[in-house]
């Protein structure tokens, strides 16, 4: 890995309204050049970031360049004006794709996109022992903790070609050939017909950023907002003239996802209390409760976790199961894709403001809440002991994703929240050392496990100051309500088949 040489940066001074370099401004720069260091070279090209600069960590993966990892730094180089170093990992990672890839004796499908890619120098090659060359090693669950693919990198891949197309004006990248066919590997695998009942997808525990057992199989949030959001880009990237039929097989899930999440995963007062009343056993086409949810299996922190105002979509929904915990990136997510609409989104910042002291507290932002304890910890986790209560993924706090929430906030014209929160990490990041993650009730302790200098936390610090000194940024990484989407209204009929529906 070599390290960048200096480069312009923008000082980021309408901060400081006395224009000096004050504690804030020298923070921002502090993060650039830390952002800087960070940039691996392959071939004389810039093609990421690691994921920490903390060598002393010991961890095996911190010279990773990992795909989620690196849409902060990404986004933080294209409005910086640096968009090439994006397009070389956008290149990188595509040509990755068609490794081979496989587990034991099971070969992965080909539109899986690598989690992650290390740079290998003096890679010895099997016609050449002798001779070492510069290599790229992809990642596809093969070496991951558990053997579990991520679902996310391929959505997060298609995502960032949306934002450079965007920031850039160019989008002769999205049209070549191999970007074309890379999209419709990743989303075919998706899109394939199956036995599923349901519009969203069905994944495995540990298939996002919690990459542990955190009792996420079935339905994530994070996953079908992250689905949602790359279809929708798909749409706007792929050419009509060699991928009409494909196209309008997106549009056609994203009208049933719209549906589905808008209609079964959203949470708010009065659809608790609506759950709350359910009825069981319910057969037939005209059933309320068409999950089977049983009321009593609603936890007893629902009811004083969920105020009078506010909302969000919870973590996951499948037959007879609903998971109401809180996951901070799905929902932010489904802000920046339009998955929620305006009221939901307004909703979702409202509970945010309702449950300060729960969500952000002494160090922003709670990854999942509440954490699992005890015997629900024991069984989701498999006594997993870097995800214990209030830490890591379990309840964990992580400032890397205030980007998330700041463009969230944005977005729905409420930037006062986004300030707050900056403003609370700003206390500590720097002097922690950019730490990773957080432990605690109220985040106010390092991560037990956490790594110093990590580049998502830096690059999500870089990527809120930036948007909120200019908003018109957001629009690279944002996505407009469409306007074909139908509304969404519950009613008993709904699934009723299509024949029938007229006589309802």
């Amino acid at each position: 890995m070599e390290i960048a040489k200096d480069q312009s940066v923008s000082t980021n001074e309408n901060f400081d309204s006395s224009g000096a370099k004050d504690d804030k401004s020298l923070m921002f720069i502090e993060a650039w050049e830390h952002l800087r260091r960070s940039i691996v070279h392959y071939k004389g090209q810039a093609v990421g970031t690691i994921a920490t600069l903390d060598n002393a960590s010991g961890a095996v993966n911190c010279d990773q360049i990992f795909v989620r990892d690196f849409v902060p730094s990404a986004l933080a180089h294209l409005m910086n004006g640096e968009p090439e170093i994006v397009k070389n990992f956008l290149l990188r990672t595509l040509h990755l794709q068609l490794s081979v890839k496989g587990i034991d004796r099971f070969a992965v499908g080909q539109g899986l996109m690598s989690d992650s890619f290390k740079f290998l120098h003096g890679f010895k090659v099997l016609h050449d022992p002798v001779k070492g060359v510069d290599n790229l090693i992809p990642d596809f669950g093969e070496t991951a903790i558990g053997r579990v693919a991520r679902v996310d990198s391929g959505f997060w891949w298609i995502i960032l070609l949306h934002a450079y197309t965007k920031a850039t004006g160019d989008s002769s990248l999205s049209n070549q050939p191999e970007c074309q066919n890379g999209m419709k590997l990743t989303l075919s695998v998706c899109l394939a017909e199956g036995f599923d009942t349901f519009p969203t997808l069905l994944c495995a525990d540990g298939c996002g950023m919690a990459d542990r057992r955190m009792g996420v199989y079935g339905y994530p949030i994070e996953i079908q907002a992250l689905f949602f959001m790359a279809l929708r880009c798909a749409v706007r990237l792929l050419r009509q003239d060699n991928g009409k039929e494909f196209i309008m097989k997106i549009e056609k899930r994203l009208q049933a996802l719209t549906y589905h999440m808008r209609s079964y995963f959203w949470l708010d007062f009065q659809q608790l209390n609506n759950i709350y009343q359910y009825k069981t056993e319910e057969y037939s086409h005209t059933a309320v409760n068409k999950f089977n949810v049983i009321p009593d299996s609603i936890p007893e922190w629902v009811f004083e976790f969920m105020p009078m105002r506010g909302g969000y979509f919870i973590a996951n929904v499948s037959p007879a199961r609903m998971d109401f915990r809180w996951f901070v990136l799905g929902n932010c997510v489904a802000i920046l894709s339009s998955l929620a609409t305006h009221s939901q989104s307004m909703a979702i910042l409202d509970l945010i403001e309702e449950r300060w002291g729960e969500l952000v507290s002494k160090m922003p932002l709670k990854l999942s809440y509440p954490a699992l304890d005890s015997q629900e910890w024991s069984i989701e986790t498999g006594m997993d002991p870097k995800n214990t209560r209030w830490s890591y993924h379990n309840g964990g706090s992580w400032p890397g994703l205030v980007w998330l929430l700041t463009a969230a906030c944005i977005k729905t014209g409420r930037p006062d929240i986004a300030k707050k929160v900056i403003e609370v990490a700003e206390q500590r990041l720097s002097k922690d050392g950019w730490q990773e993650y957080y432990d605690g009730k109220e985040g106010c302790y390092v991560g037990k496990q956490s790594r110093r200098l990590q580049i998502r936390t830096i690059a999500g610090y870089l990527v809120s100051k930036m948007l909120l000194e200019d908003p018109s940024r957001l629009g690279i990484i944002s996505l407009e309500e469409d306007k074909k989407m139908k509304p969404t209204t519950i009613t008993r009929s709904t699934t009723l088949p299509t024949k029938l529906r007229s006589y309802s």
